[in-house]
């Protein structure tokens, strides 16, 4: 009987943490926002960078045209490009396309929402509120996960995640 009961403990335990696993995850109209995240800082950083990924359900493009963040002054998406064997980035005038079907991940080395005048360092294990704006769909409130400095996401972040960084999305 004992182990009956450790293992409808385990078990329980262990769907609790799948449900937090997928709590980042938010829907508006046919766009689907997975697993929103930030890197932390270092103490007295002015910069940050937050990351996400976007699929397009729907049958029309949609784009993600203003991202805010409360721990920034300003957030601008960005992108990242090499030119002549330098990193370049730069801020996307007009904003970013998701094509139906597809998904746009928000990466580090990529597309990412560049942070600027931080209030405060981000630290490890906070969340961040934000607002995301797209063109069609409309405006959308999200938590972000603040990952360790030097991370390449959230666990299980963007591990699934079908990347459409291709030439064709960068202007």
């Amino acid at each position: 009987m004992k182990l009956f009961a450790s293992l409808v403990v385990a078990l329980t335990a262990t769907a609790s943490l799948a449900g937090v696993a997928f709590a980042h995850d938010y829907t508006l109209g046919s766009l689907s926002i997975m697993q929103p995240w930030a890197r932390a800082t270092p103490k007295g950083a002015e910069t940050a960078a937050a990351y996400l990924a976007v699929k397009n359900n729907g049958t029309t493009s949609d784009r993600l045209v203003s991202v805010t963040l409360s721990d920034a002054a300003t957030a601008q998406i960005h992108e990242m490009s090499m030119d002549n064997g330098v990193m370049k980035m730069r801020e996307i005038s007009g904003g970013l396309e998701i094509k139906p079907g597809d998904t746009v991940t928000l990466q580090p080395g990529g597309f990412h929402v560049m942070l600027m005048g931080l209030k405060a360092p981000l630290k490890k294990g906070q969340t961040v509120s934000g607002t995301l704006t797209f063109e069609k769909a409309g405006t959308i409130n999200v938590e972000f996960e603040v990952a360790p400095i030097g991370s390449s996401g959230p666990q299980g972040a963007g591990q699934t995640q079908h990347d459409h960084m291709q030439m064709d999305h960068m202007h």
